[in-house]
């Protein structure tokens, strides 16, 4: 069972002010819990050791779908596919950060990939600050696995910071603004001449990427799906193929992270790697006699996603827009669950190295109204 410690609330004034405004879900109770998980120094080195493993099997399947040219099977827009390759060959293109999803990990269950988020995590700006500041206000004197800030830093640093970088996300979402304002931060503090401009606002053209003002940036971040670019602004990529093979700019993260993303690499690593502890039975079709899960290819926060039992049944489900996406099928593992039957998913950032921990609470399938619960090394 999960062990949890009640912890003082910190008010939304200071949440707002270190950068959280979405502190209120749409039902009016705390995103952020008035409790932390209590976990041990070896369980947090498990998941350090976890998420540096587990990038290194990613890194052989990603050259295993490209050199068998698996594209269409992981469900990768045909017309993204050179600018993927062309950044998977150049270390230019560095991958900046990730977040896997686990189960397990605590109360002696072992660590399980649930899924890699490796194109557009969010959560950053909870495990990075709010969950530190959750340690400082409680005045514990514990320590925390949470490095987020320091290896983001230096992943910065790996990047030619004498050039400019501008970061965008969309403009209706909060939670993305704020996540895109802190890594804009950390780039300046890497000596980066760092901008911010709404994705709406940036302008494309074969010679690079500018500002609504139209200055040009050799770097650019946006929080916004690669898959959704692919399959929704075929102009766009055209104009980013093009980019590309000018050498104009690099796009952060990467367009390879995709085949990330994507919940196939989950059939192919499994293909890989089946004897390895951390990896579920998982197939593109339904798999036989066994609890499982159907999740879509680009399915996001637990939507559309069903749970069927050993002889088929769907025992839960959710709802979602991405039912027209292809399906993998994936082993059923149980969360860490407390007494009241919450289920608990744990999130470690990767960038370069596992570099942080933070945890979901929910129900069975974690949904967008999954609670932040940080978390205390005892």
């Amino acid at each position: 069972m999960v062990l949890l410690k009640k912890v003082k609330s910190i008010n939304k004034d200071i949440l707002e002010r270190v950068g959280l405004q979405w502190h209120t879900d749409p039902d009016g109770s705390p995103y952020i819990s008035d409790e932390v998980i209590l976990i041990s120094e070896k369980e947090a080195e498990n998941y350090y050791q976890a998420a540096n493993e587990i990038y290194n099997m990613m890194i052989e399947a990603g050259e295993y779908i490209i050199q068998n040219n698996l594209f269409n099977e992981l469900e990768i827009p045909f017309n993204l596919i050179d600018i993927i390759k062309i950044s998977w060959e150049n270390d230019e293109h560095w991958h900046l950060y990730g977040r896997f999803d686990f189960a397990g990990g605590v109360d002696g269950k072992e660590i399980k990939l649930i899924e890699f988020n490796s194109d557009t995590p969010t959560g950053l700006v909870e495990t990075a600050v709010i969950q530190w500041l959750i340690l400082k206000y409680n005045d514990f004197e514990e320590k925390q696995f949470n490095n987020v800030y320091e290896t983001i830093l230096n992943n910065f640093k790996q990047l030619d910071t004498s050039k400019k970088i501008l970061f965008s996300s969309y403009d209706g979402s909060l939670e993305e603004i704020e996540t895109v304002k802190l890594l804009e931060n950390i780039a300046k503090d890497a000596g980066f001449e760092a901008s911010f401009e709404f994705l709406h606002r940036v302008q494309f053209s074969e010679e690079g990427i500018f500002d609504a003002n139209d200055n040009r940036f050799e770097y650019w971040f946006k929080l916004f799906p690669w898959e959704n670019i692919g399959f929704e602004e075929p102009n766009l990529v055209a104009l980013l193929n093009q980019i590309y093979k000018k050498n104009r700019a690099i796009i952060l993260n990467p367009p390879y992270t995709l085949l990330f993303q994507s919940k196939g690499i989950l059939k192919i690593l499994y293909d890989l790697f089946p004897n390895s502890p951390y990896l579920l039975k998982t197939d593109f079709k339904p798999l036989k006699n066994i609890k499982q899960v159907e999740k879509k290819m680009f399915g996001r926060e637990g939507a559309n996603t069903k749970i069927y039992d050993e002889n088929g049944n769907c025992i839960e489900k959710t709802d979602g827009e991405y039912e027209n996406y292809k399906s993998i099928f994936q082993e059923y593992y149980e969360f860490p669950q407390d007494e009241f039957g919450n289920s608990y998913q744990a999130g470690v950032f990767f960038a370069f190295e596992g570099a942080g921990l933070g945890f979901r609470r929910g129900n069975k399938i974690l949904d967008n109204m999954s609670k932040f619960v940080g978390h205390v090394i005892i």
